[in-house]
């Protein structure tokens, strides 16, 4: 893992527990030689492929073409940005990791549906494969922890007055998440020097003309042909991009939110030696989270990320085979006396979430 960073100042330490992690593999790899199975997707990773991207073209194509009534549309353009964040869990996001074939021109093929979704496949696997899934949760080094000021999500951030009211205000910033990447993120971060200690520097040529090349093609399909072919009032098109970005951000942020950002994770700080506490494994066990791992509906929808410690163990297996593993993790770290962290339902995870959000908008710091 550590080799795909090009700055070397943060370590791991390997000494500690040093045999979960290859034991782990040795019995993950065994459950897919004994069952005889790929790591990859499946028949019904394919069925849920098509069946994602299917209600999400089929969303479009009904607003767009002008056929429904105004409150259908609006009903239509909701259900859109639901399924476009779908498309990001199910699909575009195992593509990026390359886990969802063997075949890496298909995964890149798949990865671009991350650009149709209005983010850019390159900066998120930056910013979400190297940074996030290396530094995860530890302070001004992971990306997805780094909030606006408006926000406090770990204790190191300067507890300020309006914090006290962030469990409020939060799920209404959340709405803006994917709007923001849209128009401004995936520009700034190209351009971004660093994360943490991540030279982000060394970019291919050509990189920055991919993004914009397909920012104008969301820009088109989502902001210049509405206006084109659409027979409504203009303010009717800008509510409709609002609204479905809306449900779109609120979705992915909660998701994401719940995996790493409730009671129980931690947020390691580095020691004068820039040094972290555990090895990489080890790590993401205190820092990851799984929720509502029994629910079919949850799993289905969120494309596995609800099983979130398995993904950070074993990003390149498919999502469709998480449920599968997790007893093996579970044992596995239970057997090494380490956490294995769990929210039981979704309820209980956001509502952990909120307790946690609230309790940083009021204490300093706490244990």
């Amino acid at each position: 893992m550590n080799s795909t960073i090009e700055s070397k100042k943060i370590v791991f330490d390997k000494n500690k527990v040093a045999d979960f992690y290859p034991t782990l593999r040795k019995r993950v790899d065994e459950y897919f030689s004994k069952h005889n199975l790929s790591t990859h997707a499946n028949a019904a990773m394919v069925f849920k492929t098509v069946f994602v991207l299917g209600i999400f073209i089929a969303s479009y194509v009904l607003v767009i073409i002008g056929i429904l009534p105004l409150w259908a549309m609006l009903i239509s353009i909701l259900i859109h940005g639901f399924f476009t964040a779908l498309v990001g869990f199910n699909i575009s996001h195992d593509a990026v990791h390359g886990s969802y074939s063997s075949n890496v021109r298909l995964n890149k093929i798949l990865g671009t549906t991350f650009n149709f979704a209005g983010t850019s496949d390159y900066i998120w696997k930056i910013k979400h494969n190297i940074v996030h899934h290396t530094f995860t949760n530890i302070p001004d080094h992971d990306d997805d922890i780094d909030q606006i000021g408006l926000i406090r999500i770990e204790q190191s951030r300067k507890l300020k007055w309006y914090h006290r009211y962030q469990h409020y205000y939060i799920f209404v910033l959340y709405c803006f998440t994917t709007v923001v990447w849209v128009f401004v993120n995936d520009y700034k971060n190209f351009f971004r020097k660093k994360w943490g200690y991540y030279e982000n520097n060394k970019h291919p040529k050509g990189a920055f003309l991919r993004i914009i090349s397909y920012k104008a093609i969301y820009y088109f399909c989502y902001l210049v042909l509405p206006f084109l072919i659409m027979n409504i009032a203009w303010y009717w098109i800008i509510v409709g991009f609002v609204a479905m970005h809306a449900i779109q951000g609120l979705t992915l942020a909660i998701v994401f939110q719940l995996a790493h950002v409730v009671e129980g994770a931690a947020f390691p700080t580095l020691d004068e030696n820039d040094k972290v506490e555990n090895n990489w494994a080890v790590h993401q066990l205190y820092t990851t989270v799984d929720f509502a791992r029994n629910s079919s509906l949850v799993r289905f929808l969120v494309g596995g990320l609800n099983f979130q410690v398995e993904h950070h163990l074993f990003p390149k297996i498919c999502h469709i085979h998480y449920k599968k593993i997790a007893p093996i993790v579970k044992q596995t770290a239970e057997e090494f006396n380490l956490p294995y962290l769990e929210s039981k339902t979704f309820g209980g995870a956001l509502l952990s979430h909120i307790r946690l959000m609230r309790k940083l908008g009021r204490e300093e710091s706490f244990a």
